[in-house]
């Protein structure tokens, strides 16, 4: 498989921070192993004294990832108190062009010592720009305490280069007033088939007469639909869409919940966030970061809950689970002290259940670190949920996860299915012939 250029990986980091990522389990197609640290940085690893107890960490988001970080300095800084981390803010989009910018000129001197990714870019970069990354699976952290399904997002050939952040699990959010209406209860959705929603959300539809679901169009339910069975559009360094049962089953159940009105699409974020709080639909199913916008409508606090997501009928291996978006801490290949920030990052993000206790209330950042949710603030019960006790939930929700192969060309396997889905939905194209057009502009834009 030939690897895109830099030129268009650059432009593909202009736009990343408008796409929301998926996870992607190790490839073949990529590099087995990245280089660990190329000889200058090694040298410079060398010379670092032990007083040096500095990190350098590009993030984004001063009131989530950023606060995150600060409180993570603050609770290793208790045992280690000469520590400090230099807190370097840039935008997502930014950070792809200088690590790429690094990579291609071969100077990675200007990389920091820590970086912030998104989750869906780890297969491209690694794929691509191997010498970015220090491997960390050797690193002492437990990798046993994350999700299968989270990992796989910064896993390529049986290799660690990230640390999972913030959870992405995908919810179902629901009107449990909505649904009271119709005669039914909160419970009744849960741990359902597709079939067995699309009956009971017809209730729900004819009682309030809104739909059951609104969603921001494109392909990104369709993907999380797919990820709830396991089913990857690349196998084994292979595009497999044409003959994919999981996405063909997806694709048929987002056009029959359109044509029936369970469904109804926005391609205006706004207006999809919108009619969360305007009562313009009864549920949403999106990653968990989507649970801050439904409570922007703070008038509906008592009438929402959260269950797990339909599973695909007729699909071996399908589940009630999947993911959307989240990022991973990953170390550079500039890292002058490996060591000071594997400790750190194993001390902190790696295993501090107070570090997520705080982050829960004050960032709304949401753990992927399991055990978090055993603590007493992840069990609090939630008064805009009814009292359901939310994020305790969703941690669960991430442990069962299945893992997921978007491989390093994610952004193409999204933008075809999101031409599939739109002329299936708008067009009543035909499934098959719009998954083979996906299959072949995948293939197309890899061979390019």
């Amino acid at each position: 498989m030939k690897k895109k250029n830099a030129a268009a990986l650059m432009a593909a980091a202009m736009a990343a921070s408008l796409l929301v990522g998926c996870g992607g389990a190790a490839s073949s197609e990529t590099t087995s192993t990245a280089e660990s640290k190329p000889a200058e940085s090694t040298a410079a690893s060398s010379a670092a004294t032990e007083a040096d107890e500095t990190l350098t960490v590009w993030a984004w988001d001063p009131n989530f990832n950023i606060y995150a970080l600060k409180q993570a300095e603050a609770i290793y800084q208790k045992d280690h108190p000469n520590f400090k981390l230099n807190i370097e803010e840039n935008v997502y989009s930014d950070i792809e062009t200088k690590l790429i910018t690094a990579a291609t000129s071969e100077d990675y001197s200007t990389l920091p010592d820590i970086f912030l990714m998104q989750d869906y870019s780890f297969h491209k970069m690694v794929a691509n720009f191997p010498g970015i990354y220090t491997d960390l699976t050797d690193s002492g952290l437990d990798w046993d305490k994350f999700s299968g399904g989270k990992l796989a997002d910064s896993t390529v050939d049986g290799h660690h280069y990230g640390l999972p952040f913030d959870n992405g699990a995908s919810v179902m959010a629901v009107r449990s007033d909505m649904i009271e209406n119709a005669g039914l209860t909160v419970d009744d959705f849960k741990d359902l088939t597709w079939s067995e929603f699309e009956e009971k959300a017809q209730k729900v539809v004819d009682a309030n007469g809104v739909p059951m679901l609104t969603s921001s169009g494109g392909s990104e339910l369709i993907i999380e639909m797919m990820q709830s069975a396991g089913a990857s559009p690349v196998v084994d360094g292979e595009v497999k869409i044409a003959d994919n049962a999981a996405l063909k089953e997806s694709l048929t159940v987002y056009k029959d919940m359109v044509d029936k009105g369970i469904l109804a699409e926005y391609t205006d974020w706004d207006q999809y966030i919108a009619s969360m709080n305007d009562g313009k639909a009864a549920g949403v199913i999106n990653g968990c970061w989507i649970m801050s916008s439904v409570q922007a409508a703070a008038d509906q606090s008592g009438k929402w809950a959260i269950v797990n997501m339909p599973k695909l009928d007729g699909i071996d291996g399908a589940t009630n689970y999947a993911n959307c978006g989240g990022a991973s801490w990953a170390v550079s290949s500039n890292c002058k002290n490996t060591e000071l920030a594997y400790d750190f990052l194993k001390s902190t993000f790696g295993s501090s259940v107070e570090l997520y206790d705080d982050l829960l209330p004050n960032a709304g950042a949401i753990a992927s670190y399991l055990p978090a949710a055993e603590s007493d603030v992840y069990n609090q019960p939630s008064e805009f949920y009814g009292g359901q006790t939310v994020y305790k939930d969703i941690v669960e929700f991430a442990g069962k996860v299945p893992a997921f192969d978007c491989g390093a060309y994610y952004s193409d396997v999204r933008s075809a299915l999101t031409d599939a889905v739109t002329n299936i939905v708008q067009n009543n194209a035909d499934i098959d012939s719009e998954m083979q057009n996906a299959q072949d502009t995948v293939e197309f834009n890899i061979a390019g």
